[in-house]
């Protein structure tokens, strides 16, 4: 049975990521909202702070996927190249939005801060695109057709993340069960592929650890459907406890 479900990626943008003085976590948060939500998390990937790898990236992940979110790089500083890349991407001008700057001009005056023409780099927002807002520092981000463009700071990632979620089309939440067998992969490979073809609208996942020197596997089930779910994880521990015996 085909699947679906709306399918997202992400795109993780910034030099500090890739030369691992950043650990990312918005990928992992993102992820367990989407499943949440009923969509299908489908491909992350990682790009530099480099005007036309973001542009790439951008136009073939918002082709092949429902919605795609990036994080990182629409910060104030010179290297944060992000929204000017997503206008790029979407052949659209970008300047500094009335509404954007309004936003900006409230917060800073609420806490003191003088605006200056760095601060003023995070109003500067695609022609068309709408604001994604940001509870924690003001600074939005923003969408662009199918694009959701958000600041890379977790606490800021998670709360943008939070306001973008109801909007979009959801299906069924994606449900797991779990089974450990202690027995290597190799042993268990036959049956559980022959269990997987029977069960094709499911997800078979095996994940081998090794434990004072035992073999073992982590068998993950997922789909949208209890009760086939339950079906295949009565089969599955069936399966093995006679290949135990």
């Amino acid at each position: 049975m085909p699947d679906t479900s709306p399918t997202a990626a992400m795109l993780v943008i910034g030099d500090e990521i890739l030369s691992g003085r950043t650990r990312d976590a918005n990928m992992h948060h993102l992820a367990g909202e989407l499943t949440k939500h009923g969509v299908t998390f489908a491909e992350a990937r990682f790009v530099s702070d480099n005007h036309d790898s973001i542009v790439a990236a951008v136009r073939e992940l918002a082709a092949r996927y429902t919605t795609v979110f990036t994080s990182g790089g629409i910060g104030p500083t010179h290297d944060d190249i992000t929204a000017d890349a997503i206008a790029a991407a979407f052949d659209r001008s970008i300047d500094v939005r009335d509404d954007a700057r309004t936003i900006l001009e409230d917060h800073y005056a609420r806490t003191g801060t003088q605006i200056n023409e760095s601060r003023l780099r995070m109003a500067r927002i695609p022609e068309g695109a709408s604001l994604i807002d940001n509870p924690i520092s003001a600074a939005p981000g923003f969408t662009v057709e199918n694009v959701h463009v958000m600041a890379g700071v977790p606490s800021i990632f998670q709360a943008m993340v939070a306001s973008v979620i109801p909007t979009l089309a959801g299906g069924p939440p994606l449900l797991s069960q779990s089974l450990t067998i202690h027995r290597g992969e190799g042993d268990i490979a036959g049956p559980l592929r022959q269990l997987a073809e029977e069960f094709s609208d499911l997800s078979f996942g095996s994940y081998p650890f090794q434990r004072d020197g035992a073999f073992g596997s982590n068998i993950v089930v997922r789909g949208t459907n209890g009760g086939r779910l339950d079906e295949a994880m009565t089969r599955l521990a069936a399966l093995f406890e006679q290949a135990n015996a």
